[in-house]
């Protein structure tokens, strides 16, 4: 459905416009198979495109975000994209139009009581607690059927949502799934509640890694193993409950001895044989089926990842709402060394500079999913036009690579696990977000130079989001002349929900915002919950190498080997 249609309907309910959505948008009759891009260049955010510089000629970088000096084996090294926009030339022009679109008549169609309604709706899970998708999946509609077989080849969604006080989630016969829920503290702007969605992350380690030898399972193999991965992932000693060497044979805590190990020891050189191992049936396996390695997950590792609209409770605080925006699937498929990695990073350069118009090209499909060349397939499920989940179209899919295809922020391709909260704070990091998504008493996480994370966010950005559109913030933390309020900051050194929470009429307005988006499908257009135009902030073009007007690039929040926990 257009927009033009939508503004003339702007006087109808949210019932009778999602009615007249899901007649022109049925789901089931949609035809998702198409590997068409009606935007060749999906894979670039539109956070990319921001100004940054604004009218009264300040400078902004929130590019250090993401564009970093990355640590190996991350070999991207994009810190020089803080400097330029260095974009191919069909993404010159700025394709994410959705950002000039002035959404207000919608919204204002929309009252707070029906889009409080649709949210706490659970698209995911039916009455009896039974997940909708994997149901639907069991025989797909011919829309999703990519090579017409009749069957679904892609991820089946087997989260149940159902979390122990652990983070363990558990099937609806009490067995555990597998996967395994950990807070962490956002990374700063768009990912932020303040932004307009909450989230969850979970992470699942192949069985190997959750059975003894023997093969029996064991939930204490499995906190191991995830420990020494967290240590592998973030390079550092990593914290725990107290372990017993001599059962596994394996001294954790490298202190020479077989005896009682309250952390993992992050030790990785091979080259001076020195290196790490897993416990339990993966310490039994070789190289080809568990291979081990600083800064990479293991082969088969999953994560998935539910985005959601933004509820308030009657306290006013934020909390995660029931309705499903996403959910987002990752697999590690192929195991890729430090040469291949180095070589495929190598390779980009080479094919940037040779071909500076050439634009990326992805393998996949709606059903499997698409390679984003670093070992990892990608999958998604959005809401239709109705608000149930359907698999994400191709190139819905490519929007997914621009953030996970290759930028100098991410470790093996993820953003979330190198920010899990340390063992010590809030449940040791591992549960489930759920209720109070807010991050409610979690201090302003510390770079590894010692300054504040998300101060310097402030300090660089002058505002709270990409697009400087979150007035909220801008008001509550900066003084007229553009100076932080230091009472405001010293409170984030304890508690950061006051920057990274919306308030409740804020939490609405961008919900409604979205679901106008849904019901007219634009993703294609743009996924950002915008009210209003942001062409005060946006580009609708750049010219190719055109300077961002930042002149020394801010180094990442790793840049400096942080401190044993």
């Amino acid at each position: 459905m257009s927009f033009r249609r939508l503004t003339i309907l702007s006087t109808l309910s949210l019932g009778a416009i999602a009615g007249i959505a899901l007649s022109a948008n049925a789901s089931g009759e949609q035809d998702l198979t198409s590997t068409f891009l009606n935007n060749r260049t999906a894979y670039i955010p539109s956070q990319c495109y921001t100004k940054t510089r604004d009218d009264a000629g300040e400078v902004h970088n929130p590019c250090f975000t993401c564009h970093v000096r990355s640590r190996a084996p991350n070999y991207v090294n994009d810190r020089d994209l803080q400097l330029a926009y260095d974009f191919p030339g069909p993404a010159l022009k700025n394709p994410w139009s959705n950002l000039f679109v002035d959404r207000r008549p919608l919204v204002d169609a929309i009252s707070d009581k029906d889009i409080v309604a649709y949210i706490r709706q659970d698209n995911y899970r039916d009455a009896d607690g039974m997940i909708i998708l994997a149901s639907r999946l069991q025989s797909p509609p011919p829309g999703w059927d990519f090579d017409k077989d009749g069957s679904w080849a892609g991820f089946v969604p087997d989260v149940h949502f159902d979390f122990d006080e652990a983070g363990f989630d558990h099937a609806p016969d009490g067995s555990e799934t597998g996967w395994r829920a950990f807070a962490y503290t956002p990374a700063p702007g768009t990912f932020w509640p303040a932004a307009g969605s909450a989230d969850d992350v979970l992470i699942r380690l192949p069985a190997a890694y959750r059975q003894t030898q023997d093969g029996a399972i064991s939930r204490e193999v499995y906190q191991l193993n995830l420990a020494i991965v967290e240590a592998l992932i973030k390079r550092h000693d990593i914290g725990m409950s107290p372990a017993d060497e001599t059962e596994y044979g394996i001294d954790l805590d490298k202190d020479g001895t077989l005896g009682t190990a309250d952390h993992i020891a992050y030790a990785f050189d091979p080259r001076n044989g020195v290196s790490m191992s897993y416990v339990g049936l993966a310490a039994t396996l070789g190289y080809a089926e568990a291979p081990l390695a600083a800064g990479l997950y293991p082969l088969g590792t999953e994560f998935a990842h539910s985005v959601r609209y933004v509820d308030i409770d009657d306290e006013g605080s934020v909390r995660m709402a029931p309705r499903m925006k996403e959910f987002r699937y990752m697999k590690k498929t192929t195991w890729a060394t430090y040469g291949d990695l180095e070589e495929a990073a190598l390779a980009e350069i080479k094919e940037a500079s040779d071909f500076p118009n050439r634009i990326r090209l992805f393998d996949g499909n709606v059903e499997s999913g698409i390679d984003n060349a670093t070992g990892w397939r990608l999958q998604g499920f959005i809401e239709d036009a109705n608000g149930d989940l359907r698999p994400q179209t191709f190139e819905e899919t490519v929007f997914c690579m621009g953030c996970h295809g290759g930028v100098g922020v991410t470790d093996d391709s993820t953003f979330a696990f190198p920010r899990k909260l340390a063992y010590g704070n809030d449940a040791n990091g591992w549960r489930h977000t759920g209720n109070d998504s807010g991050l409610y008493a979690v201090p302003d996480p510390k770079r590894a130079d010692g300054r504040p994370e998300y101060q310097t966010y402030l300090e660089q950005n002058h505002a709270g989001d990409e697009f400087r559109s979150n007035n909220e913030i801008i008001a509550r933390f900066f003084a007229p002349d553009g100076s932080l309020d230091p009472a405001l900051t010293a409170r984030m050194n304890e508690d950061i929900s006051a920057l990274i929470n919306p308030s409740p009429e804020r939490a609405l307005l961008l919900d409604k915002a979205y679901r106008t988006i849904v019901m007219e499908q634009s993703y294609d257009k743009g996924r950002d919950a915008n009210v209003t135009s942001l062409a005060m902030s946006v580009h609708r073009e750049v010219e190719d190498g055109e300077p961002t007007g930042i002149e020394t690039p801010i180094e990442p929040w790793f840049f400096q080997p942080p401190q044993a926990e």
